[in-house]
């Protein structure tokens, strides 16, 4: 069973859930995995379109019932250090990113879900524990690892996240 590691943490506009992961790989090739939509389709899902801030891009939620497509759009992307997405649909705002860092021996991986909306605050008991397994499919696509279960995230983890 995995184990929650992610926090709620205040800010100025609401909260952040954020959730760190650490990986032994050269910061490069996690950048690599995080942006190349070849790459992206081993954890998250592959998108089409074309790079760059401000630009929109097709994305397909591989792991998602259906497998649906939605539209994000790029809000910043600084390689190899920090990726920023968002998307809107009916319930509101999405707003996500991912800051790696170059330890030295390993690279952070430090995922943001920006809390914007009383929707996303009341849902954290169903958002936190999804991004735990995405953030752990991040890890097995860099590691070669098997894949987590969604069921072992859900609903195992929303207690934690409802707390």
């Amino acid at each position: 069973m995995p184990m929650p590691t992610g926090e709620i943490v205040p800010t100025e506009d609401g909260r952040d859930l954020v959730i760190t992961r650490s990986l032994a790989l050269p910061i490069e090739q996690v950048w690599g995995r995080l942006t190349d939509p070849d790459l992206t389709a081993g954890w998250y899902g592959t998108w089409e379109g074309e790079p760059g801030a401000g630009n929109m891009i097709q994305v397909q939620l591989r792991f998602e019932d259906g497998q649906p497509w939605t539209e994000m759009r790029i809000d910043d992307c600084t390689p190899p250090v920090r990726l920023a997405v968002s998307s809107a649909d009916q319930i509101g705002l999405w707003r996500m990113e991912v800051t790696l860092l170059d330890t030295g021996t390993a690279t952070q991986v430090r995922l943001v879900h920006h809390l914007t909306s009383e929707y996303q605050l009341a849902e954290t008991s169903q958002i936190g524990p999804g991004w735990e397994y995405y953030a752990d499919m991040f890890v097995a696509a860099c590691t070669n690892t098997e894949r987590p279960d969604f069921a072992d995230y859900y609903p195992a983890l929303a207690e934690h996240y409802r707390e």
